[in-house]
């Protein structure tokens, strides 16, 4: 059985941060990767699939996007390279192609079982990523066996799917840029519309994404949120990466021809039946996606920069047909369902009570109570931006502090 101090299960973002983190802290470690480095970005994306966020904001503990394009999208090739290249750069200690099967606990630490071998480690970071499984509901085994099921994980492109319209459950980041695409490639396009968050791509000149860092929104901290599991779990927001840096929502993919549907309540004898709530979670995001550009408003004016941007804005409330339909005959044409549902991490080889009833780990701001366990990459983890790449370095540099604050009083 191998030894290392820590070992980190994982090598995306999350992972390659926490290990320069270790290295900067002569922390002695391995980053245990089932795949090759990115390997998540490499093999569970459609092929269209760009970033949300500019190419500027790929930033990551001594390494930035060096590329001629800062306002652009990177593709998922793009991604890989920028990952594979910080992980050479900072000298990572990866191993790919090792699966780990089975963590549990031993005396002063824990023991890591994987298809290479085992290790034995005194910390345990888990880096495997918030979307290992995609995430579908119980009533999608009422579908009709001839209607092909999808998710966003399987998806390609639209020239792979069966013949027929498709219906995409989901309006959040994945199912609007899944609608738009297969949309316009002339397939009809049925959207189930739940709760959903609006954003337009640029504000008053600049990028979202640049608005949402300049007034601090992305660094607020999981301990300043009242209801912390609530923002853990809220949809993504609806933007497309794209050089137009087009904004995308429920207007724009109307006025491309796609039909909407309230929240998907039910499947039984070919039909999909939806709530009659459409209405009402539009509403909710116009006012959420208002309240947010009122907030950009406010920080502008109060830090006396009006002058330097254009003046505010606001959109067009989302077009909800007054009589929207509550039911669908599957047999009208539909081929597919994409279930744009949600994902979840796949814990099923960790072996420590940890979990809670739904099989998601229990923590404190990525501080697990298993001695000298930490996971990273989750939703609103530490900070709003804990997901993102240019989230993993803040989180990575708390969470390497406190893991050697342990192993310093474990020694002494």
């Amino acid at each position: 059985m191998k030894f290392a101090t820590t070992v980190i299960i994982g090598a995306g973002q999350s992972g390659l941060a926490m290990s320069r983190h270790l290295t900067d802290r002569s922390i002695d470690h391995v980053v245990l990767e089932r795949g090759e480095v990115a390997n998540s970005w490499r093999t569970e994306r459609w092929d269209s699939l760009r970033l949300l966020t500019p190419n500027w904001q790929s930033r990551l503990p001594g390494y930035a996007y060096q590329g001629d394009d800062p306002d652009g999208f990177m593709s998922m090739p793009e991604v890989v390279r920028f990952l594979q290249r910080y992980a050479e750069v900072s000298n990572a200690p990866v191993e790919t192609g090792t699966l780990v099967t089975r963590v549990w606990p031993l005396d002063a630490g824990y023991a890591v079982s994987t298809n290479q071998g085992a290790w034995r480690c005194r910390a345990l970071v888990i880096a495997s990523g918030a979307c290992n499984i995609a995430a579908t509901p119980s009533l999608s085994a009422g579908l009709p066996h001839e209607v092909a099921s999808l998710t966003p994980m399987q998806y390609r492109n639209p020239d792979l799917l069966p013949e027929g319209g498709v219906m995409i459950v989901g309006a959040s980041a994945s199912g609007i840029q899944l609608a738009r695409e297969i949309r316009a490639s002339g397939r009809r396009v049925v959207l189930s519309v739940g709760e959903h968050v609006r954003m337009p791509r640029t504000y008053r000149g600049r990028d979202i994404q640049w608005w949402m860092d300049a007034i601090g929104a992305m660094d607020v901290r999981y301990d300043a949120i009242e209801d912390i599991e609530r923002a853990r779990h809220l949809p993504s927001p609806q933007l497309v990466g794209t050089a137009e840096r087009e904004t995308i929502d429920l207007n724009s993919l109307r006025k491309a021809g796609v039909e909407f549907m309230g929240r998907l309540v039910g499947l039984n004898d070919g039909k999909a039946h939806f709530s009659g709530s459409l209405a009402n979670f539009c509403a909710l995001a116009d006012l959420k996606m208002n309240r947010l550009l009122a907030s950009i408003d406010e920080w502008v004016s109060s830090s006396g920069l009006a002058d330097r941007f254009p003046a505010p804005q606001r959109y067009q409330p989302t077009v909800v047909d007054p009589q929207t339909k509550l039911s669908l005959d599957l047999n009208d044409g539909i081929g597919t369902f994409i279930w744009a549902t949600g994902y979840r991490a796949d814990y099923s080889w960790l072996d420590v009570p940890v979990l809670d009833r739904k099989g998601r780990i229990r923590h404190d701001g990525g501080v697990i109570s298993a001695p000298g366990m930490y996971v990273m990459g989750l939703p609103f983890m530490r900070r709003r931006k804990s997901s993102f790449i240019d989230g993993a370095g803040d989180d990575a540099a708390d969470l390497a502090a406190h893991l050697s604050l342990g192993l310093t009083r474990a020694a002494a």
